[in-house]
């Protein structure tokens, strides 16, 4: 049976993750660079991660599968304690694409991201060009499909931060509680 754990940033984490986004296919997806996917760049990311969260500014963690082995990190970013809202980004190593890792992943932050940060809203972008990030949002059954237009200022940050054309999804607390207490 597949599970998940979801592990604070660590630099002993610093070798694998390196590793696995240096995987054209993770690379290419995340729009990193050589430098960034070294272990200098890996470390100067956990330490970026680190003092985000110390700051309340995003909370990140590594997954770690049922053999304790780091499959990718997802991210609650941009944290806005205001108007309860934050982005979710993840990534999963291309060794373990399409086992459910992700699903996973997205429920067990989504369910920290609505009870502990207490988070009204998660936004979900995928590039238009990310044809497999978006068939992931697609197939879960709590995230509402391009919600541009009823959140025009959260689309235009995203597309500025990616400096590409996206869509933007959601996922609201009251479906995804719902949801998850029916499951």
């Amino acid at each position: 049976m597949k599970k998940i754990v979801l592990a604070p940033h660590d630099k002993k984490y610093a070798k694998t993750i390196s590793s696995l986004s240096q995987a054209p296919q993770v690379r290419e997806s995340l729009g990193l660079n050589n430098d960034q996917t070294s272990i200098d760049g890996t470390i100067q990311f956990i330490e970026f991660v680190q003092e985000n969260e110390r700051l309340g500014k995003q909370y990140s963690r590594v997954i770690l599968n049922e053999n304790d082995e780091l499959i990718g990190v997802i991210t609650l970013k941009e944290i806005d304690n205001v108007k309860k809202t934050c982005h979710i980004g993840t990534w999963i190593g291309h060794p373990y694409w399409g086992k459910g890792y992700n699903e996973l992943a997205k429920e067990a932050i989504l369910y920290t991201a609505f009870t502990e940060l207490n988070m009204e809203y998660v936004f979900a972008g995928a590039k238009l060009t990310n044809i497999r990030s978006q068939k992931a949002q697609e197939k879960l059954p709590y995230v509402k499909i391009d919600v541009r237009s009823e959140f025009p200022d959260e689309y235009k940050k995203l597309e500025k931060q990616v400096d590409d054309l996206c869509l933007l999804n959601v996922i609201e607390k009251a479906t995804f509680l719902d949801w998850y207490l029916k499951k």
